[in-house]
């Protein structure tokens, strides 16, 4: 067997270590009250930013599977967060679209999920904060691991 790259074990171990806690941090103190996973949060959000989006391209942006995006999709529907539509001009298209009761929960739910993420990285400096985001939308970009917003 070659000898390990132990920096490359190191990055990968980290992120996976960071990326759980945070999501379990902010499902624990933030999105259970609302009754939402990490994922119908995600979902929701890109929703509240972009109003109406082709299930395709939620998929894309959250990492997930159409299939997921449309079980999600079902229990936000359910709590009347958002709806589907078919587009007119090709079926085979469905746009979800955030409802005015799904806007108004993330405009009360995200200044206190932003507190969060303030929390989370308040022990790096400006300059710090600005160097890891950039490197990791560098691993993101190189190995096609989703949008770059």
């Amino acid at each position: 067997m070659d000898s390990l790259n132990l920096d490359a074990i190191a990055v990968v171990t980290n992120i996976y270590r960071i990326a759980q806690g945070l999501r379990n941090k902010m499902e624990r103190e933030v999105l259970s009250e609302y009754g939402l996973s990490w994922t119908s949060f995600s979902l929701l959000y890109d929703l509240w930013i972009g109003n109406s989006i082709e299930t395709k391209k939620l998929a894309e942006s959250a990492g997930v599977s159409k299939s997921t995006v449309s079980n999600i999709t079902n229990t936000l529907e359910r709590k009347e967060l958002c709806y589907r539509k078919v587009d007119n001009r090709d079926r085979r298209i469905t746009y979800v679209t955030i409802t005015d009761k799904g806007r108004g929960i993330m405009e009360n739910l995200y200044p206190r999920f932003h507190k969060g993420e303030v929390e989370i990285v308040s022990s790096l400096s400006v300059d710090e904060q600005k160097n890891i985001s950039a490197l990791l939308r560098k691993v993101i970009k190189d190995n096609h691991f989703g949008f770059i917003k």
